[in-house]
Parts: C-alpha cells; structure tokens; sequence
C-alpha cells in the first residue's frame, strides 16, 4: 500500500513518555489507517533505554523505522534526518510525549492540501497561555524575540507539531543549518525567504510531564543561534537541468550514487536537483548522467518553483 502520511518523532532520552504517547496517537493512527502512514522514530543518541522502548511500543505497527543518532546532536538534526527517510506525500512532526494533541493530525493534513507548510499554533487571542500568569508573560516576551530574528509573523514557531508536503520538508531540511531549538524559527525564517505559503492550524496542547529539556539552558542557546539566521549563507549544491527532467531518471541516479533526502525545484526555464551540502560528489556523477551541470544555488532561487521529492 502506498504510504500517504509519514509522522517523524524526535526522542531523546524519551522512554518514560514513549507509552504514554502512543496511547493518545492511537485512535488517530486507527483513523489515518496503520497501512498509510508510517511513523519514523529517531532516536537523537539517548543515555537511556530510548531506543529499546520505541521497539516495544511501537514495534507492531505494519509501517514504522527506527534510527538512532551516534551522539546527540540536536531536535534539529533529529527530524531533518527523519524527513529525509519518510515517504509519505505530507509529513508531521510531532514530540514524542504527543502534548499537542494528535487529534488535530487530520486538519493539519487537510490544511496541506492548500498549503506547503501547516503548523500547529497554540495560540489563543494573540497569545500562548501556559500554566501560569508568570510564565506566560515571559513566554509571550521569548516569542516576541523569535519572531524578530526569524523576521516572521507566524505568533507560535515552538509549537512541537508541524505539518509539511513532502518537497517543502526535502527542501527546508536541506537548507536548514541549526541542529538545536531555535531550528523551529528557522524553518519560518526559510520559509519566508523562499515563498512558501504557511496555514498555521490551531491546535490544543497538554502540558505533560517529565521532559528533558532545560528551558533556562535552551532559552540561552536558542536567541544565540537566532541571531545567526541573518548572517548566515544559506547556499547548497544543485544540479540545475534542463526543464522537466525525468523524476524517476533522477532518483535512479540518485540511488545509484546514494544520496537520499533530496528535492526537485522545477522552474520554468531549468529544474534544480537540491543536495545537501557535502552532496557535491556525487552532484558531479549525477550532473554527467542528467547532462546537466553542479553549482551552488542561494535562497531567492528558489521562490516560485514546486517542489518535488526525490
């Protein structure tokens, strides 16, 4: 059967919250269908028994896949590589511990029929309301900032569920360069650059316990890595082709030099095969089969063009 949704979960050390999680994502696999929709499991180089868990609770599933990070790199990294395994023509993303609720999967679904990017958005009147006064004023303070660096109106880009067509999540992911937190903003940030329509979905969320994540520490790590978004060059390796180039001739190709994760920008004049950035290698095999050549292509290049999955 052909895999319709693929649902990428980041976990690092996660295996108190895996059971628990998969208990209020249940009724909406049932709903989606197990034989569509595949659930990717990343494991981001956890110190405990993360990896050993998401076999137990998720094992059963007809179409699931487990990958562990070598160390821990990052919430970034970890759904980066989970979008360049999955398969199905729209992608969410979702916490391991599912507080925002996997209710709300179907109209995110349904907003990517018209749009690129859905995320989920938690707001309500213009604001984020956590379990305190206190800490939603300064909530509310943090995300000002975000949103600044990320040069964004989107009012929630933390918000731990976020729906993408499979060519848009191919291409942020190739593009994008932060590992951490802050990898949220930047996919807004890219997002922007390059012209891609965002329908934010409003979702409910439960805070759930147990969490690893050191809010002060992220906090912290987080505005420094935004700061960068301005400054950085965001430029990769493409093989610009002539129009129209022939999809399954390009992921032959592709396979055969063992790139995966990789998008098609079709443009009216050439289509662009994005790689990742140390693709360049075997960018120059694919260029000579394609009869295309390798370049490095900046942001504005992209905007205007769809988007296909290799």
């Amino acid at each position: 059967m052909v895999i319709s949704t693929s649902i990428v979960i980041p976990a690092y050390n996660e295996s108190k919250r895996l059971a628990d999680g998969f208990e209020r994502l249940r009724p909406v696999l049932d709903q989606l269908g197990v034989n569509s929709t595949e659930v990717i499991i990343v494991d981001d180089g956890s110190s405990d028994d993360t990896l050993h868990t998401a076999h137990d609770v998720y094992g059963h599933l007809p179409e699931r896949l487990f990958v562990q990070q070598p160390m821990n790199y990052g919430k970034g990294a970890a759904v980066r590589l989970g979008i360049a395994l999955a398969r199905g023509a729209h992608v969410i993303a979702a916490d391991a511990d599912m507080a925002i609720r996997p209710s709300y999967f179907p109209a995110i679904l349904s907003a990517l029929d018209e749009a690129p990017l859905a995320p989920g958005s938690r707001t309500t009147k213009g604001r984020i309301n956590y379990e305190s006064p206190l800490r939603t004023i300064a909530g509310g303070f943090f995300h000002s900032l975000v949103r600044h660096y990320a040069r964004t109106t989107i009012r929630d880009t933390q918000c731990g569920c976020k729906g993408f067509q499979l060519g848009a999540a191919r291409l942020l992911g190739l593009l994008g360069m932060i590992d951490r937190f802050a990898y949220d903003a930047e996919i807004f940030f890219l997002a922007d650059r390059i012209g891609l329509d965002v329908r934010p979905v409003s979702v409910q969320w439960d805070d759930v316990a147990g969490s690893s994540v050191k809010v002060r520490n992220v906090s912290r790590n987080m505005l420094s890595d935004l700061r960068q978004l301005s400054k950085t060059r965001y430029e990769n390796p493409v093989v610009e082709c002539v129009a129209g180039v022939d999809l399954p001739t390009v992921r032959a190709q592709s396979r055969e030099v063992r790139l995966q994760g990789l998008v098609l920008a079709r443009g009216d004049s050439e289509d662009l095969l994005v790689l990742p950035r140390d693709g360049s290698l075997g960018g120059l095999s694919i260029a000579s089969a394609l009869g295309g050549h390798l370049r490095t292509a900046e942001l504005h290049e992209y905007r205007g063009r769809t988007l296909e999955a290799v």
